[in-house]
């Protein structure tokens, strides 16, 4: 019987040699048809720590290495992006101060008449909107 391959995402590397990674997959209800979506957690041997969390990677069977893991790497088919959260802050908040800053020109265009106004407020309601009919008091 030919060994199963399939292709997940790492969602923890933080075992020598070894990563979990999780297999989407989508199954059928059997009352309702309707497609849930489920995944397989398989732990993967990766001999030389190549791969890294995020990464899309290959997995093939094989005899069993330890208590859980039964999957070896075959290949990483594409890296994940990692994306530094205190990087995103620094940058957002010097957008904010710039957008503090008073000597800062607006865009011209269409758009600066409605930026530099003030939003109307209005008070007047329809019947449509208050839920009343005409025929009711």
């Amino acid at each position: 019987m030919p060994k199963k391959q399939l292709i997940g995402i790492v969602t923890s590397d933080k075992m020598k040699k070894t990563r979990r990674v999780e297999v989407p997959r989508l199954v059928k209800h059997p009352k309702y048809g309707k497609y849930i979506r489920q995944r397989t957690v398989c732990h993967v041997h990766d001999e030389g720590n190549r791969s890294k969390l995020g990464d899309t990677v290959e997995i093939v069977e094989c005899p069993p290495k330890s208590k859980q893991k039964r999957w070896e790497l075959v290949r990483i088919v594409t890296e994940g992006r990692f994306v530094d959260l205190v990087a995103m802050r620094a940058v957002s908040k010097s957008d904010a101060d710039s957008d503090a800053d008073p000597t800062r020109q607006l865009p011209a265009g269409p758009d600066r008449e409605t930026m530099d106004a003030p939003a109307e407020q209005t008070t007047e309601t329809t019947a449509a909107e208050t839920g009343n009919r005409e025929g009711e008091a």
